[in-house]
This record gives structure tokens, sequence and C-alpha cells, in this order.
């Protein structure tokens, strides 16, 4: 039986719970748990807070005026048609972020909220990805997108924004994960992304409330929306102190599944996904590798385009990471020499790929 719909002061007592000091998705569910109703929570003695274990600063600063006002920020926020809040004990929540025994309580959306049901894929990654990376990532975006995948990443610099802009450029759909508020994009330099994510039918998403800034120990609490979201989470590039390796463990934690891209023992942001797979995470290739294992999830294919088939060849793919000669490619992809000769003609005859001082490189898309 469906629940019914929230009451406008029931939703204003949570967005208000929800600005308190040192109350996470935990202390939230204990106190809806042990009032019944946020407006009920809030109208309690501090005593009975007290008793909870809740520290005297959450509810000495219930009826403070930042609290009260940011409450009727959220209020006003929301009255654009583009921009909601998702409750977690409501139908339209996230199924799959739902199982998180610290599920966030409230997540701000601006965009379509319908896609965060829709099978996700996430693509995490370095901040200050090598060129071979970032081109590894919008290729597989593409592709992965193009399969009916949504991409799910952080908006950050490096391998989030290139997921993000190669799902974007095949009309496909991709979530932006928030560490601050939705009013607070960090970084800046993505605010024109994210209003052409949010501008085509895609979404931004955050649990903070909306004036949150950057703060470090945001973007952890973030990662734990972006595995949780997801089917899986693919490491494209990363170091071994990368926050991509959070994400990733994360992932393993929740029961996703958990894929890295090999990349050569001499570049440091190839160890992080090398530390993955040495602890199981399976070995990603080529899209097929990841298709294979969600076959079940995998909707029609957004595209059929020459463009898009050629971008997801598995000879591309190889030449994204890193140029190949024609001997080792061989060696790489498992294919005799005549049919690898033959591919690549005709790869090179479509302007995908080039040969340079014996060398094959994959063209830009």
């Amino acid at each position: 039986m469906p629940l019914p719909e929230i009451s406008p002061a029931e939703l204003e007592a949570r967005l208000r719970l929800h600005r308190l000091p040192e109350v996470g998705p935990r202390r939230f569910y204990t106190l809806l748990s042990a009032f019944g109703s946020a407006s009920s929570a809030l109208s309690a003695p501090a005593s009975a807070w007290s008793a909870l274990g809740l520290p005297a600063g959450c509810a000495q600063a219930r009826r403070s005026p930042q609290v009260r006002d940011g409450a009727s920020a959220a209020l006003r926020w929301l009255e654009s048609s583009s921009q909601h809040v998702l409750l977690h004990d409501r139908a339209n929540y996230p199924a799959l972020l739902g199982e998180l025994s610290d599920a966030p309580p409230l997540l701000f959306v601006a965009g379509d909220p319908g896609i965060l049901e829709k099978p996700q894929l996430a693509m995490v990654g370095s901040r200050r990805a090598s060129r071979p990376g970032l081109d590894t990532a919008a290729a597989f975006s593409r592709c992965l997108a193009g399969a009916g995948f949504v991409i799910t990443s952080g908006l950050a610099a490096g391998i989030d924004a290139a997921a993000h802009e190669a799902a974007l450029g095949i009309g496909g759909q991709t979530v932006g994960v928030l560490g601050t508020g939705l009013e607070k994009l960090y970084p800046q330099r993505h605010r024109a992304l994210a209003d052409a994510m949010i501008a085509s039918g895609s979404a931004v998403v955050s649990e903070f409330p909306l004036d949150a800034g950057p703060l470090p120990a945001n973007f952890p609490r973030r990662n734990r929306i972006i595995s949780g979201l997801s089917l899986g989470v693919l490491v494209v590039e990363a170091s071994v102190a990368s926050g991509s390796l959070i994400t990733a463990r994360l992932a393993a934690e929740q029961g996703r599944e958990v894929y890295a891209m090999p990349g050569s023992i001499h570049h440091p942001g190839a160890r992080g996904c090398h530390q993955l797979i040495r602890d199981g995470a399976t070995l990603v290739e080529t899209v097929e590798h990841i298709l294979e294992q969600l076959r079940g999830w995998r909707s029609m294919p957004i595209t059929t385009t020459d463009q898009l088939a050629s971008v997801c060849h598995p000879l591309v793919q190889l030449l994204q990471a890193a140029p190949h000669t024609s001997e080792a490619l061989v060696s790489a992809s498992g294919w005799d020499l005549p049919r690898l000769l033959a591919a690549l003609t005709e790869l090179e005859l479509e302007g995908h790929v080039v040969l340079e001082g014996g060398r094959w490189f994959a063209r830009p898309s």
C-alpha cells in the first residue's frame, strides 16, 4: 500500500532536522523511529534527545534562525518544476540506494529524478587523468550509455567530467553526485556541464543542504551514494591514494560489481586499479567485459550508429588506452594477424585509427 503524501509541515520539519549539526543519516532515522515523525522530534524535550544519546548541540540548534531559514529556503527552491527532494520512505526514492543502512534521508535532485531508478553504472577515476585515461573513459561512457545504462559519477575534474560529457554527447543520460549542496556546486567550472545535464533530462543530486560548501569530509560520504545508486563501479585510472578506491571499496561492501582498468606498471595512475584487481575486482579491457556480467540489465541501445559501433570496437578501445604495434595488438586482442589487419584497415578508412611510426593510434572522436 503506497504511503500517503507527506504534509507540508512534516516536510519542513524534515528539512530542519536534516540541517542540524551532528545529525547524520543514522541519527536522523533514530529520531524518526523514536518519535514517529520529524515534527514530533522537533517538539520533543531536549532530555528525550539526550536519552537517545544525541549530543546536546543537536537539540539546542532546533530553533536557531539558521536552521529555520535554511528549511524555508529549501521549500522555496522546491517550487521550481525541475527541482525535487526525494525522501527515504517514499515510493520515488531510488530502490538500490534505499538498501543502504546509511542511505540519505533526503536527496535533493535538480533535473529528472526518474532516471535514478534506471540501471546505472558508475565511472570514477583520477582528477589528474592522463590523456589516454580521459579518452578511454569517454569511449567506455559512450558505449555504456549507448547500451542504455545511466552513467553516474561525481562531476569532478578528470575522469568524472569525461564520463558525463561523453554520455551527453551521444544523447545518453548521466547523474552527477555532489559533495556540496546543489547551490554551491564544486568545482564551479563545471557549472555549465551541470546545467547541460539538467536541461537534457539527466540529473545532479546531493544529500547535503543546498548551501553546504565543499568540506573534505563530504566527499567520502558522496562516494557511497555514487556506488549505492549503481549496479557496479568502473575505475578507469587512479593512484593508490585516490578517492576512487574509496568508492570501489564501498561498492564491494554494498554488494555491487567492481571493475578496474589495467595500465602500464610505470604509470602511477594505474597502481590503484592494479591494487583493486589484486583485491578481486574484474579486470576490464573492453566494454563487453562489463556487459557480459550485466546482460540482464542491459536495455535497448539508445543509438546504433556506425560511429558508436566503431568507438565501441574492441581494437579502438585498446588503442584508446595506449598506442600499439600490430604485433602488440595481436597479443593484446587475441586476434590472428590477417583478421587484425583487415579490421585495422577498415577502421583506418573510417577515420577511427591511424598508423604512425609503426604504431597504431586511436583518433579522437
